[in-house]
């Protein structure tokens, strides 16, 4: 009776507070506001530069990309170096490239500066998320992943919409000084990262990574194809919306809605997470993807429907934040407690390749058949997970 009473206790106290919890919405905050101001900037800069569509894709493709190459090694090495020197690392090499973008617009050192930076957005997300795992127990994990979320997405509500504005009327050099900001979370990345490398749970055993093991980790395919249905939805409005044929103020509202409206729910479903489940809303929250990318694909397809882009980027933006929790949750409860980095790694490089996947698909079919038919395919690619959502809503998790 009395472990009953502390584990309710416990599962009542505030996740923002826990230890270690602080330093790491730190780190992370300044981590994403980096990446938040460069995401729909350096491709204007490349375009500002002349590169057209498909080039303008492939700066997003090749950031995530590499994100992606680099995550595959973040878990031995974060068994091998320590978190300290792993979360110090990542983020000087998220902030300090972004100061080079003003000596060029050519496409190829743009690209060049993405692919560095990859290498450190690969360290704050693997190792971040993971950090919720080792710091909060599973009964508070919803609300946990909710306040990470937060962390995340809050730089992103201002910064998405904000940053092609303040690059186009103050300058490109000003975003790119501030985009350097993740070097400031160097400091909570360390103290992060001390805590950290004292705890024993962190040691996985040397076989559990993603190149092992694969028959324990097939309960990681469900969530990860289904975070790729909707970042790859993400990956192309986050990229293009300026590029629509709207008017800023009309595509300044439209990425307003998507990152506020994903920042909120990413957070608010956590709470509810934690008492029904991260499964029984999945197939809803697909559907509501489905038919943002069909809204918006129709807007832009012919002048003067500037409300249906922007609903439609509402509508896309409630799955991309909500999914991103749950999915995560699901990812997490379906391996062992010491498979949790393999997770967040697993998850992190579903969630960066169909942010990748998506600017470059989209950007290159863009190109050769108009904005619309591009949108509908990322629509299609959407509904191919909604079976997905509806068997793993039926499926046990582990705990």
């Amino acid at each position: 009776m009395r472990m009953r009473t502390t584990t309710a206790r416990e599962t009542t106290r505030s996740v923002w507070t826990a230890p270690g919890m602080p330093a790491l919405l730190l780190m992370v905050a300044s981590g994403f506001a980096g990446y938040s101001l460069l995401l729909p900037v350096a491709p204007l800069w490349a375009a500002h530069g002349g590169a057209d569509e498909a080039g303008v894709g492939w700066v997003t493709g090749v950031f995530m990309f590499c994100t992606v190459a680099a995550q595959l090694f973040v878990p031995r090495a974060l068994r091998g170096a320590g978190w300290t020197p792993v979360l110090a690392t990542g983020m000087v090499l998220l902030g300090a490239p972004t100061l080079l973008h003003s000596l060029s617009d050519a496409l190829a050192p743009t690209l060049v500066i993405a692919a560095v930076r990859g290498a450190g957005f690969a360290v704050l997300t693997v190792a971040g998320s993971s950090a919720v795992a080792e710091l909060v127990e599973p009964e508070r994990r919803g609300r946990a992943i909710g306040a990470f979320g937060l962390a995340i997405a809050g730089p992103q509500v201002v910064l998405v919409p904000l940053a092609p504005w303040i690059a186009e009327h103050v300058g490109f050099a000003v975003v790119f000084a501030a985009a350097s900001v993740p070097l400031l979370g160097v400091v909570p990345a360390i103290r992060l990262g001390r805590r950290l490398d004292r705890r024993p749970t962190h040691a996985a055993p040397e076989h559990a990574d993603l190149a092992g093991g694969t028959r324990r980790f097939a309960g990681l395919v469900a969530p990860v194809l289904l975070l790729l249905g909707v970042t790859i939805a993400g990956g192309a409005l986050l990229t293009f919306a300026p590029q629509f044929g709207v008017d800023a103020g009309a595509a300044l509202v439209a990425l307003l809605l998507f990152t506020g409206l994903a920042a909120l729910t990413r957070w608010g479903i956590g709470h509810l997470s934690d008492r029904v489940g991260p499964a029984r809303m999945l197939w809803l929250l697909v559907l509501a993807c489905v038919a943002g990318l069909a809204l918006v694909a129709w807007a832009v397809a012919a002048p003067g429907r500037a409300v249906g882009i922007v609903l439609g980027m509402a509508l896309v933006g409630i799955a991309y934040g909500a999914l991103q929790n749950l999915t995560m949750g699901l990812a997490f409860a379906s391996v062992r407690r010491t498979d949790q980095i393999v997770a967040s790694a697993a998850w992190n490089i579903g969630f960066d390749a169909g942010t990748g996947i998506g600017a470059v698909a989209v950007g290159a079919l863009a190109t050769g058949y108009g904005f619309p038919t591009a949108l509908v395919a990322a629509a299609v690619v959407s509904a191919l997970t909604l079976p997905i959502a509806i068997f793993s809503a039926r499926r046990p998790a582990r705990r």
